[in-house]
């Protein structure tokens, strides 16, 4: 979502723009970065001295635990990202007291999705769960320190975010692609590795850059909260067949597989298909990082019937004049054929070998 943005915001003429993140993203040429550790306030401070000016701000940093679902529910991983948020923000502050604009994302785990089944489809007029959470020690935080301020914050509410991210402990299309990669490679169908079917959604990183642009220049979304989705809903098992497609493999019935636990058994394989196809250097580690948890809780693996997970209402967002979407089909597409045009996965067209 932060490389979407940058990217996008780069586009246009109005706007001069500075990533800020750990790594290097994929940053357009022209585009300065600044490498610093949000979890260090010192390093910030010094970082982000020399960067003044600063009107608005786009913030999509994300710590997890390496238990990532677990994680969801530890003070540990909330106090983190909480003090993540408020080291940035006290440097930002101190360097451009012309900030404007604040949009953070927060995400389902708002409404409890992570907890318990959310009554379809989720809106933001409800109540503010009750549950602990990270986003609402951030949220709590920059309201706050909004009464002494002159910058207005938006908060924006992806689902399951779609995007090319290398390395992301959250990144379904890496898991994806990867999988289908490595079962191409070892002849074997293109089988569903998870659970029952459910109803859910996802955003397009790109569908998050434009709200964010929307959110930052229209007056009436200050102080408000938006769902982002793309606006049509997805049932893994009926996307399978297009997947299959993609990766020109035929599929079969699906055998559940704990990913998490058999796919880094793979990981020499994977060392093969790098040199096969030659593509980025990149060990199975670096390109998954923790997502084939992610994809597992994604999949619903061990439940034969899980309940719909979270599927938001972008009626708020729509009403409020903002218009773009996308079809979620097209937009997983979209970021394996970008994956593999960076050469972090094969091509589709390259036979299988062993």
């Amino acid at each position: 979502a932060g490389t979407a943005t940058v990217q996008h915001f780069a586009s246009l003429d109005a706007w001069d723009v500075v990533a800020l993140s750990r790594r290097r993203p994929d940053t357009p040429p022209g585009v300065p970065h600044v490498s610093v550790d949000l979890t260090n306030r010192d390093q910030c401070q010094e970082e982000l001295r020399g960067i003044t000016g600063v009107t608005h701000l786009a913030y999509m940093a994300l710590h997890e635990e390496d238990d990532l679902v677990r994680g969801w529910r530890q003070r540990t991983q909330m106090e983190v990202n909480r003090r993540m948020l408020e080291n940035l923000l006290d440097a930002v502050e101190a360097s451009s007291p012309g900030l404007r604009h604040i949009s953070i994302l927060q995400g389902g785990k708002a409404y409890g999705s992570h907890l318990a089944p959310v009554p379809v489809p989720a809106k933001e007029r409800w109540a503010r769960g009750d549950h602990e959470i990270f986003y609402w020690l951030q949220e709590d935080l920059l309201r706050d320190r909004q009464r002494d301020a002159d910058w207005a914050v938006s908060i924006l509410r992806p689902s399951m975010i779609l995007g090319d991210s290398v390395g992301s402990p959250m990144s379904i299309i890496a898991a994806v692609g990867v999988y289908a990669s490595i079962m191409r490679y070892l002849g074997e169908p293109l089988r569903f590795p998870g659970g029952g079917r459910y109803v859910t959604a996802c955003t397009d990183s790109r569908l998050i850059a434009q709200a964010v642009e929307f959110v930052a220049t229209t007056d009436a979304a200050a102080g408000e909260t938006y769902n982002v989705v793309n606006g049509d809903v997805l049932v893994w098992q009926d996307l399978w067949p297009a997947l299959a497609r993609h990766f020109d493999v035929p599929t079969a019935e699906p055998v559940p597989m704990r990913l998490a636990d058999e796919m880094p058994k793979l990981a020499k394989v994977w060392d093969e298909i790098v040199e096969v196809h030659d593509l980025q250097p990149l060990a199975l580690a670096d390109v998954i990082g923790g997502a084939w948890q992610f994809a597992d809780h994604a999949f619903a693996y061990g439940q034969a019937s899980p309940p719909d997970r979270i599927v938001m209402s972008p009626i708020k967002l729509r009403q409020a004049g903002f218009a773009p979407c996308f079809d979620t089909e097209d937009s997983i597409i979209h970021w394996l054929i970008r994956m593999q045009e960076k050469r972090i996965l094969p091509g589709s067209g390259t036979a299988a070998t062993t």
